[in-house]
């Protein structure tokens, strides 16, 4: 699978900085978030493409409050949406921006208008949102553009997945992966359960990945070593610029701290390595071989006493030590001397 230029049988991580409302409503702080992401050595901006309209009602009535003990509480959720959207007159713009930096750039779509909205620009993949899981007609529409669909978990059940992969195969889009994530801003590391990450990747056959929404870098670390291929992370020019997700987003400076440990990470793991090569010869010098510890006559019998396994590894492998105790030497040896097959009668 590609996105963009980017190549997944590289093996490398695709790490994507969401900046969602981060710009705050000036276009000039979204571009500058793009360049940051860039310095960062993210491989990705992306983008949420949705106005109040498209992903709410302006219903001023509890039903449509933020008052699930998040930072957004007592919010209707159409101001809220209006205030954190990213303008859609603005996203030729930033994918101008995004091309002239080098950095691959995609959305997030909130209903199909988006869709459209995206095609035109070329997007190179898609983002299923965590809270649009269960939106199987927006799934469906997506997935039969023939582009890599992500799909976040935060708020799914096992069938929420289960129909959400179905829905794309089923539409011949095999482009798929699932991102484990937790939807609390931010979460608790009790609630990140990242042992699921290779779960997912085992029963449903898919690529993974990680949407985190953790305070810190562990999380995306340790979801690299439990085999993600993606990691997303909200990110931020400042968090004292305040606005709708700084409270859980990284900065510059943190964004690439994560950055690096990931690609850290990934040479770390590398490739099963279970034979021989020139570094590993080299090194068992070192180990423990058999060598005479006391100077011997010729006729004299091998005992604990004159023969040990020590290092280095000059002598007979120790796997021989039991075999050769009572045999005798064939000539007259000191003290350090390495113990091999020709000096046993």
């Amino acid at each position: 699978m590609k996105i963009a230029d980017f190549d997944f049988s590289s093996g490398k991580t695709f790490i994507i900085a969401e900046m969602s409302g981060n710009h705050n409503g000036d276009i000039n702080i979204a571009k500058e978030t793009i360049r940051a992401a860039k310095r960062t050595g993210a491989d990705c901006i992306k983008l949420q493409t949705y106005t109040a309209d498209t992903i709410t009602l302006n219903v001023k009535t509890d039903m449509f409050k933020a008052q699930k003990g998040s930072h957004w509480d007592g919010q209707y959720l159409h101001d809220l949406y209006q205030k954190a959207h990213t303008p859609w007159e603005w996203h030729e713009e930033l994918f101008e921006c995004a091309k002239k930096e080098g950095i691959i750039i995609f959305s997030s779509p909130f209903d199909s208008t988006a869709v459209d909205l995206l095609e035109k620009l070329n997007t190179p993949a898609f983002k299923i949102a965590s809270y649009e899981i269960t939106d199987i007609p927006l799934i469906e529409y997506v997935a039969s553009k023939a582009k890599p669909v992500i799909i976040s978990t935060g708020i799914a059940a096992a069938e929420d997945i289960e129909l959400a992969i179905e829905t794309c195969r089923k539409v011949g889009n095999n482009d798929i992966v699932i991102l484990k994530c937790t939807s609390s801003y931010p979460s608790l590391p009790e609630d990140t359960n990242l042992i699921t990450i290779p779960e997912i990747a085992k029963r449903w056959n898919v690529m993974v990945g990680l949407s985190d929404h953790t305070m810190g870098t562990e999380a995306p670390i340790i979801a690299v070593a439990l085999g993600s291929r993606i990691v997303e992370k909200h990110f931020i020019l400042s968090r004292e610029m305040g606005g709708v997700d700084s409270h859980f987003s990284l900065d510059e400076k943190e964004f690439k701290q994560m950055v690096e440990a990931i690609r850290i990470t990934e040479k770390m793991l590398g490739k099963v390595d279970l034979e021989m090569d020139d570094k590993k010869r080299r090194n068992r010098e070192f180990c423990r071989s058999l060598f005479i510890t006391a100077d011997m006559k010729a006729g004299e019998i091998i005992t604990p006493q004159n023969v040990r396994s020590v290092r280095p590894g000059y002598g007979m492998h120790p796997k021989f030590y039991k075999e050769i105790l009572g045999k005798k030497i064939n000539k007259d040896v000191t003290f350090g001397t390495p113990l091999s097959l020709d000096l046993i009668e």
